[in-house]
């Protein structure tokens, strides 16, 4: 019997992410899983896009129960209660020694090294998430734009 491989998804969108894209969201996490095999997710927590991923994770894992998804953190948490649910995170090996104003872009840059596809939401060509998109094409990763997914929709 062949081995199961990990396939792996991440997220980057704008901070500003309207709520309107979660149900595209959900439909393409849901076909990643029935038909291309991808069982793990990674996602940061900063901004909008990040928390409407996070809530569709959690809410697709109650059907789909063999999935894993992490919460990708650029900082080492703080003492400070908060009132995200982080309780499967992980901290990136060697993060602790980027100086905090490169931490994002270094977190993400392992986030992309470490997937299969990534999941997008850019609108314009300007900002993190327009950067890290490029990136991952760059680095030949299958990239799926929400946003190109939106406006499919209504043509």
């Amino acid at each position: 019997m062949a081995e199961m491989k990990n396939l792996v998804c991440t997220f980057f969108g704008h901070k500003n992410a309207p709520a309107k894209i979660q149900p595209m969201l959900e439909k393409k996490i849901i076909d990643l899983i029935e038909n291309y095999g991808v069982n793990k997710f990674l996602v940061g927590n900063q901004g909008k896009f990040d928390s409407i991923v996070r809530k569709t994770l959690k809410n697709i894992k109650i059907k789909y129960p063999s999935i894993i998804w992490f919460t990708v953190l650029a900082y080492m948490p703080s003492k400070t209660i908060c009132s995200e649910d982080y309780s499967e995170t992980i901290y990136p090996d060697g993060l602790e020694e980027v100086f905090p104003k490169y931490a994002i872009n270094k977190r993400n840059q392992w986030m992309i090294d470490n997937s299969d596809y990534v999941i997008v939401y850019v609108e314009h060509k300007t900002g993190g998430a327009a950067k890290f998109k490029e990136i991952a094409e760059r680095k030949k990763k299958i990239v799926i734009n929400i946003a190109d997914c939106e406006l499919q929709k209504l043509n």
